[in-house]
């Protein structure tokens, strides 16, 4: 028999006909189009009947609750994000009863978590009251110290806090309306109307509000309002005093170290004041100091680090400056014909990894989103929303990405080796190593015998970008240049500052040591960083760009010049356009500096020692024009597929595969990814009664675990026990002794189980409560399963009851006709 290959096409024949495989090609689908659907029932019956192939945004459940309500579907959970309340402090000569910091935490026994996760999610989601929910690696390491808060639904006790805080602000109570100095004390409460969930949220806390004596102004809206009203305004001017968010996460993260200063901390410009100087803002330099730590690896063990994240956790929510509700449990619908889905543990189903692996019958893949432009599209500090991060994960590759299940950093467009004397010593840094200096405008030398705590050598994996020119070294080495230039205030006049990206640079900067080329894709980088998992090194260290540098350059001079600003804040405070690259008007102003860089051949300071020939410089800067002309924006970049079009009008937009050699991955790279196991708990058998001081055993059966974990409360809230157990088979008995038993209340308890895996970081989670009484009498054992069935049976025999009295009738009735 004889092989003919031509051109790299297989054919395979299966059992189910030919398929045809072309292993040249870098992707399954030739183009990839966005479609806005504001309406998910819509969304739905469009992805069942194959007009969209999947939706990136979560579908009721009542929808998906039967089988026939799945037909031509394939319906996916995932634990992709959570809600929180974003509360105003600020300190004001108007009455913010929320610059209280009691009257703040108050609100935790106000909010009713059970119910907004029972009733307005369907039970798809779990309560939690800070940025770790039970479905992350670090909900463990902070459980018993969420614990301790012993959060329950209570509106006495809230409005009790509450009052008394007001009364000694000498606030005064008249027909149960709360006034200072004889006006009103009016609540605004910013609501997304955009998300059903939160709209109710917001509704029933405003209720809650009212009902304890403020007068609630509700103000509703989308993101874009939100971020004039809340993210854009000086909480001074009170705007807003609460705002409903949402979050949706971009990977599944083995070893978190932004989320507390993202969620809690000041320095990273995401809590009210935003770090703009014009504007009041909200300071706390405990929690800045602890999740600073855990951010630039400031710690010398894992233990260490495990203790900075419970204090920095405990501190944030005892400040509850931003509470938090609950965790989601979205699921997503894609129609049936689709395969090669990846539902990452972080991102769910729109992860980046799906439309890159993801195989239908057609050659486009159509995907339904709820929002198809929120926010802006630049490098820098743009793509903060999940709606423009789902389309850029696909256009652009990183250095490395966290494994879509266990959260360990994952080589993308690189390799590296680590070599590290932490978290005590340090190594020596060669003399020829060099480090950007933003004083004197050059690469200078480190000092002569300078140190550094570790080094990681990365072999880059270069590519072509989109308009054609090639990847290089000076794409890496203007990054760094760009971090050290933006991410340091020589002085007050300095124009390379930005009130949000400069504080989380200057974060990265004073770890930064010094790097060494070796040649034009290896580069030697040594940090003042250490982890105890070496990707996390190498991820600290890693220097890459997703943008060419020239584009770069371009944003560099327009924000200096004062016609853009690479952030939000940036933007309202200077009122110029936030920079969005997919924006015809910005891409215009981008394509004008490129001109005149070409026409005044203009080098970079940044890469003047690095470049000396004026035609690599005239190269770039005419392909980046030229792009920017035929295809009316600028977003340039290196992934599997580039942007084609955005249109507003009838909001979509288009992507096109990247068909270049130069391109490294080939369609099914990442097959593997299309499928895990998951532990999972299949069921839980107790009684639901227990005799105090009696041995208690709980049966816990599951599958694809390793181990289980429990933590036993009782009424008061208080942890009597918990233990790590070791699964043998499907089985496990989790005995509870008489001595422990004895320490539980009279009334509820409550039970948390995790079903743990070594191989999957995503534990299965199971919560439920139970009585306990002190009844000296043998208390019959019935399991939770014996109950169903006793209800089932009870439902069937009141089912039957109408039916047998139908019957009788009916005999009666013909009887007497007879």
């Amino acid at each position: 028999m004889k092989l003919l290959l031509v051109g790299m096409l297989a054919i395979v024949i299966t059992s189910f006909g030919l398929t045809q495989v072309f292993a040249e090609k870098n992707s399954f689908f030739d183009s990839v189009r966005f479609i806005q659907y504001l309406d998910e029932n819509t969304a739905l019956e469009e992805v069942r009947n194959g007009n969209l192939d999947l939706y990136y945004y979560r579908i009721s459940a009542d929808r998906l609750e039967n089988t026939k309500a799945r037909e031509g579907l394939n319906v996916y959970d995932s634990s992709s994000g959570s809600y929180s309340i974003l509360i105003n402090p600020a300190e004001t000569e108007k009455f913010n009863p929320f610059s209280i910091t009691e009257n703040r935490f108050a609100l935790n026994y106000l909010v009713d978590r059970k119910l907004i996760v029972n009733e307005l999610m369907a039970g798809y989601g779990a309560p939690m009251i800070s940025n770790y929910g039970p479905f992350d690696p670090a909900y463990l390491t902070i459980i018993e110290q969420l614990e301790s808060f012993n959060f329950r639904y209570n509106p006495a006790l809230a409005e009790e806090i509450i009052t008394k805080n007001l009364k000694d602000k000498g606030a005064i109570k008249i027909d149960n309306q709360w006034q200072m100095d004889g006006e009103p004390i009016e609540i605004t409460f910013f609501i997304r109307s955009d998300d059903p969930v939160r709209k109710s949220i917001g509704e029933i806390l405003s209720s809650e509000l009212e009902r304890i004596g403020f007068t609630v102004k509700k103000d509703f809206g989308d993101l874009n309002k939100a971020f004039v009203i809340v993210y854009g305004s000086n909480p001074a001017d009170l705007k807003w005093n609460l705002y409903t968010e949402g979050w949706n996460k971009s990977a599944f993260v083995k070893y978190d170290s932004v989320g507390l200063g993202q969620m809690y901390s000041p320095w990273f410009s995401n809590m009210p004041g935003f770090n703009d100087p014009t504007y009041w803002n909200y300071q706390n330099d405990y929690i800045d100091s602890l999740s600073q730590k855990i951010y630039t690896g400031n710690f010398s063990s894992a233990v260490e680090r495990e203790e900075l994240i419970q204090e920095a956790t405990v501190e944030g929510v005892n400040e509850s400056v931003r509470i938090f509700l609950a965790s989601k449990v979205d699921q997503y619908v894609v129609n049936e014909n689709i395969r090669g889905v990846v539902n990452d543990f972080g991102a769910g189903v729109p992860s980046r990894f799906t439309p890159i692996n993801a195989q239908g019958d057609k050659e486009e893949l159509v995907i339904g989103v709820k929002q198809i432009y929120q926010g802006a599209w630049n490098p820098v500090m743009g793509f903060g929303d999940s709606y423009s991060r789902q389309i850029w994960g696909i256009l652009s590759d990183p250095i490395a990405f966290p494994h879509p299940f266990t959260g360990e950093i994952l080589p993308i467009r690189g390799n590296w080796q680590v070599e590290t004397a932490g978290p005590d010593g340090v190594l020596e840094i060669p003399d020829d190593a060099i480090m950007w200096d933003p004083v004197s405008q050059e690469w200078k030398k480190v000092e002569k015998g300078a140190q550094a705590i570790s080094k990681v050598t990365f072999d880059l994996e270069f590519s072509n970008w989109h308009n054609g020119q090639k990847m290089d070294m000076n794409d890496v080495l203007h990054s760094l240049y760009f971090t050290i230039e933006w991410g340091t205030q020589t002085d007050e006049n300095d124009k390379t500052v930005d009130t949000e990206f400069t504080p989380r640079a200057a974060q990265s900067v004073q770890t930064l040591i010094g790097v060494k080329p070796i040649d034009e894709n290896t580069i030697e980088v040594y940090v003042d960083f250490w982890h105890f998992d070496e990707g996390e090194i190498a991820d600290w260290a890693s220097l890459w760009n997703t943008m060419p540098w020239e584009i770069f350059t371009a944003i560099e001079h327009a924000v200096m010049d004062g016609k853009v600003s690479i952030s939000r804040s940036g933007a309202a405070s200077k009122n110029v356009n936030w920079v969005s690259l997919i924006i015809p008007n910005d891409a215009k102003v981008i394509q004008s500096y490129l001109d005149e860089f070409k026409t005044s051949q203009y080098i970079p300071p940044a890469l003047k020692q690095l470049e000396s020939e004026f035609g690599y410089f005239d190269n770039r800067y005419t392909s980046s024009s030229k792009w920017i002309e035929e295809n009316n924006h600028a977003v340039i970049s290196n992934g599997p597929f580039y942007l084609d079009s955005y249109s507003p009008e009838s909001r979509t937009i288009t992507v096109l595969a990247f068909e270049d050699e130069s391109y490294p991955y080939r369609a099914g790279s990442w097959s593997e990814f299309e499928k895990t196991e998951f532990p999972k708990i299949t069921k839980v058998s107790m009684p639901n009664l227990i005799q105090k001081n009696t041995e208690l055993n709980i049966q816990i059966n599951t599958i694809q675990t390793d181990s289980i974990l429990y933590f036993l409360n009782n009424n008061r809230g208080e942890l009597v026990s918990s233990e790590t157990i070791q699964v043998k088979g499907d089985s496990t008995t989790i005995t509870i002794s008489e001595e422990i038993t004895k320490n539980l209340g009279i009334g509820g308890n409550d039970l948390k189980v995790f079903a743990i895996s070594t191989s999957v970081l995503k534990p299965d989670f199971y919560s439920t409560s139970f009585l306990v009484t002190d009844n000296q009498d043998r208390l019959p054992e019935i399991t939770k399963t014996e109950i169903q069935f006793i209800q089932e049976q009870q439902i069937v025999f009141w089912i039957l009851i109408p039916v047998i009295i139908l019957i009788i009738v009916i005999i009666l009735f013909l009887k007497r006709r007879k």
